[in-house]
């Protein structure tokens, strides 16, 4: 069997590349979950200065949010809310 592929140029290459998109890739979800780390905590301290009571279960929804996105409007939302219900209830999904 001739396996002279493996060791060429062009093998070596192909690897190489794929070694880079995989560390591309890590580094690009280390940065999303470590941005949604720091908006579920800014929300939780937020709720908390403004005197907003979050439930265990509230907690649980923000922190296990993985979405920046989504965590991006709770932020906002937030800021004016008078309840942490408030918080979700565009989503459809308050209480929830």
């Amino acid at each position: 069997m001739d396996l002279s592929f493996f060791q060429s140029q062009t093998a070596q290459q192909l690897r190489a590349e794929g070694r880079a998109e995989g560390r591309a890739e890590g580094r690009a979800k280390g940065l999303a979950e470590g941005r949604a780390k720091g908006l579920a905590k800014a929300i939780l301290h937020l709720l908390s200065h403004r005197g907003l009571e979050a439930t265990e279960g509230d907690r649980e929804r923000i922190v296990g949010c993985g979405d920046p996105d989504v965590l991006g409007h709770w932020l906002t939302r937030a800021l004016t809310a008078e309840s942490v219900a408030e918080v979700f209830a565009a989503d459809g999904q308050a209480g929830a």
